[in-house]
C-alpha cells in the first residue's frame, strides 16, 4: 500500500469565466442533494452563477488539480450586509463529493479569509451552517469560528427533517 502524500496537489486561485463549468459541476450536486445549503434544490444554473460569481470587494476563487487544471472545489467570500455591516465578510464554500477529505475545504476557507482580510473586511461570519452537517461544524470550529447562536428547527433536511442553523463567526 502507497503512503499517501501530505504535499498538497492542489493550488487555489481566483475563478476566471472559463472555470464556470467545472464550478457548476461541484454545485449543481451539493444544491440538488438539499442537505448543506439554504438554496432552492431546483435552483437553475443561470441563477446559481448569478448568485456565486462575486465582484470585488468579493472573490469567487476555485481549488484546480496540479496535473489536470480539473476544478476540485470552489469558495466565495462577499460582504454580509451593506452599509454600516459591509465590513463584516460572509462566505460559502463546496468540494466535489469525489474530493472530500483532501484538506481542500479547509484551504479554501483559509484563503478566504486571508483574501477577504486583505480585501478589507474586519471578521467573517456564516449565516446559516447546518448543525447535522458536523464535518463542516468541526472544520468551521478548528479554523477559529465559534458558534454564536443555533436558530431551532430553521433547516428542513430532506433526509432527517427539521435541524438548526448555526450563525458562525471569527474576527479577521
Amino acid at each position: 500500500m502507497a503512503a499517501v502524500s501530505q504535499e498538497q496537489s492542489f493550488d487555489i486561485r481566483k475563478a476566471t469565466p472559463e472555470d464556470w463549468p467545472g464550478i457548476w459541476s461541484i454545485l449543481q450536486p451539493v444544491i440538488r442533494e438539499g442537505e448543506t445549503f439554504t438554496w432552492d434544490r431546483d435552483t437553475s444554473e443561470e441563477t446559481a452563477r448569478s448568485k456565486w460569481i462575486k465582484d470585488a470587494p468579493g472573490q469567487t476563487f476555485v481549488a484546480v488539480a496540479r496535473d489536470t487544471g480539473e476544478v476540485l472545489g470552489t469558495g466565495e467570500f462577499h460582504a454580509n450586509q451593506a452599509g454600516g455591516g459591509s465590513h463584516v465578510a460572509n462566505a460559502g464554500y463546496m468540494v466535489g463529493a469525489n474530493n472530500s477529505g483532501q484538506g481542500i475545504a479547509r484551504a479554501l476557507c483559509a484563503y478566504s479569509l486571508s483574501e477577504a482580510k486583505a480585501a478589507g473586511f474586519r471578521s467573517m461570519q456564516y449565516n446559516a451552517v447546518v448543525e447535522s452537517n458536523v464535518r463542516a461544524v468541526w472544520l468551521w470550529q478548528s479554523m477559529g469560528f465559534r458558534i454564536l447562536a443555533t436558530v431551532p428547527e430553521a433547516f428542513n433536511h430532506p433526509e432527517i427533517g427539521y435541524v438548526g442553523l448555526h450563525v458562525m463567526y471569527r474576527k479577521l
